[in-house]
């Protein structure tokens, strides 16, 4: 019975850890927007999220090779890491566009809760067929 409520909701699961990793990133860049020679990161969410149905593993998970290993902090582990391409030139060779990582990150938290609706409309759907609503 788990192993299909798991395989209900492990689409919308890797969907949410997908975009929690892109949204520390781009909140990594806009903190870092007065930092000289910054260059912005992203990641390509569709490559990532293929990648991470495949695996079958979040993301950042890495291998264990002995009993004693701890997991991964680090969300971006195992993901490759792109650099976000330059609008504008700066002095300082930083290469963060406030605006442009502003619209990114409430793109991304739009679409975190729209997967977060979806989690919840499939979790209600799947309680009704339970108690038989």
């Amino acid at each position: 019975m788990n192993s299909r409520l798991d395989a209900a909701l492990a689409f919308h699961q890797r969907a949410l850890d997908v975009r929690a990793q892109r949204q520390q990133l781009i909140a990594s860049n806009i903190a870092n927007a007065d930092t000289p020679n910054y260059k912005a990161r992203d990641i390509d969410f569709q490559a990532s999220l293929d990648a991470a149905l495949k695996s079958g593993t979040p993301p950042g998970a890495l291998a264990r090779t002995a009993p004693g290993h701890l997991g991964a902090s680090n969300a971006a582990a195992g993901r490759a890491l792109l650099y976000r391409q330059t609008v504008q030139a700066s002095v300082d060779g930083n290469s963060v566009d406030i605006d442009v990582e502003r619209a990114q990150f409430a793109d991304n938290a739009l679409r975190y809760e729209a997967n977060l609706m979806f989690i919840s409309g499939q979790i209600r759907g799947l309680l009704s067929a339970i108690q038989g609503q």
